[in-house]
């Protein structure tokens, strides 16, 4: 089909796949600029489904349901990189999908992914395909040890992986993974870990926040800071890296670039580390702390707005409240200066993802890139 589209007016409705809290928060935002939301997911209980226009709970294999919320919608984007691909192709042969479903295909493979990136002459850790114990011992007397194992496809925050600092660890690690089709990639001594928040319009522009400084505790995002305490010029070099992978995907939206800083003999360096092809929690300081979200950003973006100019409000601190973190939020809805975010969800558990607090601490607007 066709895939071009008129710029959605105010009251005309955007579906998204996936009811968590980066839905709920574009629905959220889509509401600010006169849009409607349509929320599609297969759980009950997804928090998005609380401010949004309309809800559907099927599968992401109904086709009935998928074909009706396709008739209900003017465009469709997503809110997580892992719905199933077939799902948004059925889709993006009713409406137009944003970003476009091939990206899909280079970004839920980890082994494509970093395959695309190094042919755009960037740099990743090094990193070898396996699939059988007799692969994976080729692929660390080739990397070395330390490194660390991943699943090719759906891990996220810590799961599907294993670090493997002996050689004899290997099959263990192979194991604890279920076999399966796996990625082993060269451990990375990195200073920082980092990652770059752009948008793409449909025009083709990029417009890109500051380069972030991320701090992870048990695999999971804990803080995020910004500006990175790196230099100006690497900040920009992250930048030019983001947007040279936005504009090659063709892409549509907000994603995020996540990469490593290291320091070579003196020499800092980048290290591509994965693409997020969504908004992204290391992006949660933008809610407060800039002009405009990366919410409003992915919003306009699919909508064939043009993308706002925002400015950093001061220097931003994001911190995620992870499981009974969140029970704190009345002594956090007290401090000072502390913008609450929480997102509805019911069970508390260890690894949840429920709320984020933002503070900015210092007025030294920027503008930002």
């Amino acid at each position: 089909m066709n895939k071009k589209l008129p710029v959605l007016a105010p009251g005309a409705t955007i579906g998204i796949l996936g009811g968590g809290q980066l839905g709920r928060m574009l629905a959220l935002a889509a509401a600010e600029l006169g849009l409607k939301c349509h929320i599609y997911a297969p759980e009950m209980d997804s928090c998005a489904f609380d401010v949004s226009a309309a809800q559907t709970c099927a599968a992401y294999e109904d086709e009935a349901a998928l074909a009706k919320f396709a008739d209900a919608v003017d465009v469709v984007t997503y809110e997580f990189e892992n719905i199933p691909a077939a799902t948004a192709k059925f889709l993006w042969s009713r409406k137009p999908v944003f970003p476009d479903p091939s990206v899909l295909e280079t970004t839920q493979d980890r082994i494509v992914e970093k395959t695309f990136v190094n042919r755009l002459g960037i740099a990743t850790p090094k990193f070898a395909a396996v699939d059988s114990i007799a692969t994976l011992k080729q692929a660390v007397a080739g990397i070395g040890t330390p490194s660390v194992l991943k699943t090719r496809r759906l891990g996220y925050d810590g799961k599907g992986q294993a670090t493997i600092k002996r050689a004899e660890e290997a099959e263990a690690a192979f194991a604890s993974i279920g076999s399966a089709p796996s990625i082993l990639e060269q451990f990375v001594p990195f200073r920082r870990e980092v990652s770059v928040v752009a948008a793409r319009g449909r025009d083709g522009k990029v417009v890109a926040f500051d380069t972030t400084e991320n701090l992870h505790r048990d695999h999971i995002l804990h803080k995020s800071r910004v500006p990175a305490r790196m230099p100006d010029a690497l900040g920009g070099q992250a930048i030019v890296i983001a947007t040279k992978i936005a504009e090659a995907l063709n892409y549509v939206g907000v994603l995020a670039v996540e990469m490593f800083v290291l320091d070579e003999s003196g020499k800092l360096k980048l290290l591509v580390n994965e693409i997020a092809p969504r908004v992204h929690n290391s992006g949660h300081w933008t809610m407060d702390g800039a002009t405009a979200s990366q919410f409003e950003q992915h919003i306009r973006a699919v909508a064939g707005w043009p993308l706002a100019k925002p400015r950093r409000l001061g220097n931003v601190e994001m911190t995620n409240l992870i499981g009974a973190e969140a029970n704190d939020w009345e002594k956090l809805a007290a401090e000072p200066g502390a913008c609450v975010h929480l997102y509805g969800k019911g069970e508390a558990r260890a690894g949840r993802k429920m709320g984020h607090v933002t503070r900015i601490t210092k007025d030294t607007e920027s503008i930002i890139r």
